[in-house]
């Protein structure tokens, strides 16, 4: 079933050359079925990139999912236009009177400030209060998960020892939840980030759960009980060359960056990176829209501030 966009968007070309089923808004306005809607928070700096990323994954469903893009208004991006902003996005005053089956809140490269010295952090947190009720189910990644934890839980992130770089291998420690139907008992997750949350703090809290976790990169799948908010600490809508691009990318500055662990094949980093964790990211994300969204969010989504209310 096919992901609807507007229109004009970039991923709809690199999308349908993958044979992933596109369907623009005036097709979509033509059916009698209501699609579930999504918005995305987008707080990558290389945002086209991770729109791509995300409605790959979204649109690899025999679901119809509508995606809105949200940015933060207390922020001026330096790596997308201002056009294409303008174009596509939207921001919190524009949408906050409606409701949302799913969001998704990504992550950022600001992880060794504080969150409260992060320019868009109120702003931020509006979006966190207001999801609670007008968002039936919410997956936050990386730096999204860490903040979505500290303001949910106060559960705090920790600067790690060295840069957590590569593909790692990850447990199931819950097989028969329903984010992780159909996974095998270990399976591969990208990671790119310098802090994390600490097991032990997520384990002290009665209302969520760790589904996945690997011995190297810590805790990777954190689920609320009720599956109204999904933490994934790794990246895994990333693409097979992203952890390539970052690392060439820091070695042109100069920085020391040691190699992503598990990534280029020998170690050689000239050699083409292999796929090795897509049909597990496409699992997780359809899992997500049909258990947590299509399967639980009411018909009228108006009816998702009585469910808060009932809570």
């Amino acid at each position: 079933m096919p992901i609807k966009i507007q229109n004009a968007l970039p991923a709809i070309k690199i999308l349908e050359s993958e044979n992933i089923f596109v369907m623009q808004e005036d097709r979509a306005t033509t059916q009698d079925i209501r699609p579930l809607k999504i918005v995305i928070v987008n707080l990558m700096p290389t945002k086209v990139t991770t729109e791509t990323q995300l409605m790959r994954l979204l649109g690899n469903s025999p679901l119809q999912v509508e995606v809105e893009l949200l940015q933060m208004a207390s922020h001026r991006s330096k790596n997308t236009s201002e056009e294409h902003l303008t174009k596509f996005y939207k921001t919190f005053d524009e949408i906050k009177d409606e409701r949302f089956d799913g969001m998704i809140v990504t992550g950022a490269p600001v992880e060794l400030m504080e969150f409260e010295e992060v320019d868009y952090w109120d702003e931020l947190c509006e979006v966190f209060e207001w999801a609670k009720k007008n968002v039936y189910s919410t997956l936050f990644i990386c730096w999204g998960a860490q903040a979505g934890l500290y303001y949910r839980y106060g559960i705090k992130k920790h600067k790690l020892s060295r840069k957590l770089f590569g593909i790692y291998n990850h447990m199931i420690l819950n097989p028969k939840h329903p984010l992780t139907r159909g996974f095998d008992d270990y399976f591969l997750v990208p990671h790119s980030r310098y802090t994390g949350v600490r097991s032990e703090d997520v384990e002290a809290v009665p209302e969520l759960e760790i589904l996945a976790t690997s011995k190297k990169a810590g805790a990777a799948i954190i689920c609320s009980k009720n599956g109204r908010e999904v933490y994934l600490l790794g990246h895994c809508e990333y693409d097979y060359d992203t952890l390539a691009k970052e690392y060439y990318r820091d070695v042109a500055k100069g920085l020391k960056i040691q190699m992503p662990y598990n990534y280029f094949p020998d170690n050689n980093i000239n050699r083409k990176p292999i796929m090795t964790w897509r049909s597990h990211a496409s699992n997780l994300y359809s899992n997500w829209l049909n258990y947590y969204l299509y399967q639980q969010t009411p018909y009228d989504l108006e009816d998702l501030k009585k469910m808060y209310e009932a809570e």
